[in-house]
């Protein structure tokens, strides 16, 4: 049985699930914290590496594709999009209030709702749509750490998913399409990859890739041509070598055999650097707002997990 067996059906619902609040539970939130390795990795610096995997992943699906294509200034304010949207994820999993954060995210796609190409509705909060998008920051924890920061085992994966459902919890959004083990999440993963069509937004979203990075208006043309070429040839090589195969596809982004033995040698050598980044400092090895929780609470990430997995 498919864990997305019913996944066409309960999409076009189209309506929002959301879990009902209760301020006067005298259960605590449920939260991450020091001792978990999405707090580990997640807000990781190196993860700027997979900010195409994530973001592109993302709106393979059409239904989000479109979402963005109606509600989002992406394409006329990217950096302002993503300093508006970035801060409340990590908040849900770096701060002290992270329910908080988490339902902030949630209202923030309260109105976002449409209709996809064969004039199905679609809503932001309907469970499948929503947690398409959780899975690809949960996708982004797995495979940056096991690609650029070492090797993670098999048992580090599943924590990192079991940590994965505490996080989604924080949203406050029906849990109907979550997988519940590790093995059901590769197998949800799989489909839904299966499942990318190439929607305007994500292909007008990877034309810098295939055109090359634009010229800003200050560098005269022939400097740029010079300074360009090694910008775009790890771009080309790296950043698309992050993506799964299915978006390379839609997208029309080329890929062979040696860009992939390239892409391979550049991840060998980052991990064989892993312990060279732990010796940074704190501020310059993660994000701000990971940096501010790991100061906040007194604890050195760096020695934290950093054993190659067994």
């Amino acid at each position: 049985m498919s864990v997305n067996q019913d996944y066409e059906r309960s999409i076009r619902e189209a309506e929002p699930m959301i879990e009902p609040d209760d301020p006067d539970s005298a259960l605590p939130s449920p939260r991450l914290g020091a001792d978990s390795l999405i707090w580990k990795f997640y807000g990781d610096s190196r993860g700027i590496l997979g900010f195409q995997r994530l973001a592109g992943t993302e709106n393979c699906i059409e239904q989000l594709g479109q979402a963005v294509l109606d509600h989002s200034v992406i394409f006329d304010d990217f950096l302002g999009r993503a300093k508006r949207t970035g801060p409340p994820v990590m908040k849900t999993v770096y701060s002290t209030e992270p329910q908080k954060w988490g339902r902030t995210v949630r209202d923030f796609h309260r109105d976002i709702k449409g209709t996809i190409s064969d004039g199905s509705r679609y809503h932001a909060l309907n469970p499948e749509l929503f947690y398409w998008a959780h899975a690809t920051f949960v996708d982004q924890v797995l495979y940056i750490t096991d690609t650029f920061i070492r090797r993670l085992s098999y048992a580090e994966k599943v924590q990192i998913f079991e940590e994965s459902k505490v996080w989604y919890d924080l949203y406050g959004v029906s849990s109907r399409s979550q997988p519940q083990t590790y093995e059901e999440f590769v197998e949800y993963w799989d489909d839904m990859l299966d499942r990318f069509v190439p929607h305007k937004t994500v292909v007008y979203a990877t034309g810098y890739i295939r055109q090359g990075l634009p010229r800003p208006k200050k560098i005269p043309a022939p400097v740029w041509k010079i300074v360009s070429a090694p910008l775009n040839a790890f771009l080309r090589t790296v950043i698309v070598g992050t993506l799964p195969q299915q978006m390379r596809d839609v997208c029309g982004l080329k890929w062979d055999a040696k860009r992939e033995k390239n892409f391979q040698r550049f991840a060998a050598v980052m991990r064989t650097l892993n312990p060279v980044f732990n010796r940074l400092p704190i501020k310059w090895l993660y994000v701000p707002w990971a940096y501010q929780a790991w100061r906040e609470i007194g604890v050195d990430p760096r020695p934290l997990y950093n054993k190659p997995a067994a």
